[in-house]
């Protein structure tokens, strides 16, 4: 007995071996994929070039370029970095794609190489540094077909985006050409420079249908109590000598003051390292973020375009020839800040934030933001919790600048919380409940102000 029980487990133990050598045969190497690391996945390497972008674009604008023209191209690198991750993680929808990457490809060599294409693209005076930022990018990878197979996919990534973007008006001729006249904009000082990059004004947006979609009724009229509230604010708050502000306000409108775009990226880079994101929702946050600035200057430049307001500096030193009574001229008034070579309304810095933090807000699905914020002027950073807080401050501002109407800044902030509500309407969603799901908060963002 115990000899025929030795047997057949002999017999049996044979044939689950052929059994497991067979399974094994059939499938090939996949049954060994233990055995093999993950695809590099590290979400840093997108940080990484987003500093690299910042840099480059930096590089061939120039760090203080008074206008919307550096959110574009960070719009543009980080929608085809989002594709190229994406479209092999399989976590959200891509962005005006269908194509999918292996599953077994590297997200991370996929995103290196997409920002490396795209930047390598527009701006090929910089590809020494840009070769030499990927070559190194590739090194931290490990070799293999993981590797290949992302970096693959990348390319095609960016040469997607590449490809959307052909003829969309970037650079297009487009003029202003209103005559000088009340309420109508003209360059002003100190270096009265013409209206700077107008056919952004004209570019085809990245989200949105069209550049009007979101365009706001027009400012208020000259004759208006609402203008002549306006004017007087900032006449009062923003100038730049014997002005009512107190030191925390005029430290407000410094830390405001410069690139708003270099601004978020690094809030941008800060939180996702903070939160531990994964590549795909850091790519993500990325890609929303500046979708949503991207498609806030076009709104905002259509809006300068069409309505062309005049600036607070125009407005109080030539006062007495809008025919309101309750504005009085004062031809020697100087704002706290260089006033932009660009018309007043819409407040390009507000629409862009409003844009921001509400695509936030639907991404985080709180409008508790954790948002660590540096300035370059002031030298400072700034912890926002509330997104209402941002955006008061925001708006206060450019008034304490005075470089903008409140009206303009609070219209803006409305207009571009409604492309934020657009873009997460629209794209950026998760294909699978693993995905974070955007959840958009119901609370006004925007203060009230004189915009009514």
């Amino acid at each position: 007995m115990d000899t025929s029980r030795s047997r057949g487990r002999a017999a049996i133990g044979a044939v689950t071996a052929l059994l497991l050598l067979a399974l094994t045969a059939v499938a090939g190497p996949t049954a060994a994929a233990e055995s093999h690391p993950p695809p590099a996945a590290d979400p840093a390497a997108i940080r990484d070039w987003n500093v690299i972008a910042t840099d480059t674009i930096s590089a061939n604008l120039g760090p203080t370029r008074p206008s919307g023209q550096v959110v574009i191209w960070h719009g543009f690198v980080s929608a085809a970095v989002y594709n190229a991750v994406v479209g092999i993680q399989r976590t959200y929808a891509p962005y005006k794609w269908r194509a999918r990457g292996p599953s077994t490809a590297s997200p991370e060599a996929a995103a290196v190489t997409a920002a490396h294409r795209v930047l390598l693209t527009y701006f090929p005076a910089s590809q020494a540094p840009l070769d030499a930022a990927y070559a190194d990018s590739l090194a931290k990878i490990p070799e293999g077909r993981a590797k290949r197979q992302g970096v693959a996919f990348g390319e095609r990534a960016a040469d997607h985006l590449i490809e959307l973007r052909e003829d969309d008006g970037r650079f297009a001729p487009v003029e202003f050409t209103a005559a000088p006249a009340p309420g109508v904009w003209r360059p002003t000082p100190p270096a009265h420079l013409p209206f700077i990059d107008p056919w952004l004004g004209t570019l085809r947006p990245l989200l949105l249908t069209s550049p009007a979609q979101f365009r706001p009724g027009g400012p208020p009229a000259l004759s208006s109590a609402r203008y002549a509230q306006d004017v007087n604010e900032v006449k009062t708050m923003g100038a730049r000598t014997g002005s009512a502000r107190t030191a925390q306000q005029t430290e407000t409108a410094r830390f405001f003051g410069g690139n708003l775009a270099m601004q978020f990226q690094s809030a941008f880079r800060d939180h996702t390292a903070r939160h531990h994101l994964n590549i795909a929702d850091t790519a993500r946050m990325f890609a929303a973020g500046n979708a949503s600035a991207t498609d806030a200057v076009v709104t905002a430049w259509d809006a300068k375009l069409h309505y062309g307001f005049w600036r607070p500096i125009t407005a109080i030193q030539l006062a007495d020839t809008d025919g309101n009574p309750a504005t009085d001229a004062d031809p020697q008034w100087q704002p706290l800040g260089v006033t932009p070579p660009h018309p007043d309304y819409l407040s390009g810095h507000t629409t862009v934030a409003g844009a921001v933090i509400r695509t936030l807000t639907g991404i985080l699905g709180t409008t508790h933001l954790d948002l660590n914020v540096p300035s370059e002027i002031t030298g400072t950073t700034r912890h926002y919790d509330e997104a209402a807080h941002f955006n008061e401050d925001m708006i206060n501002a450019r008034v304490w600048a005075g470089i903008h109407s409140r009206t303009a800044d609070v219209v803006g902030c409305r207009a571009g919380t409604r492309i934020g509500v657009w873009a997460l309407t629209h794209y950026f969603s998760p294909l699978r409940p693993a995905g974070r799901h955007a959840m958009p908060p119901a609370q006004q963002l925007c203060p009230h102000g004189s915009a009514g």
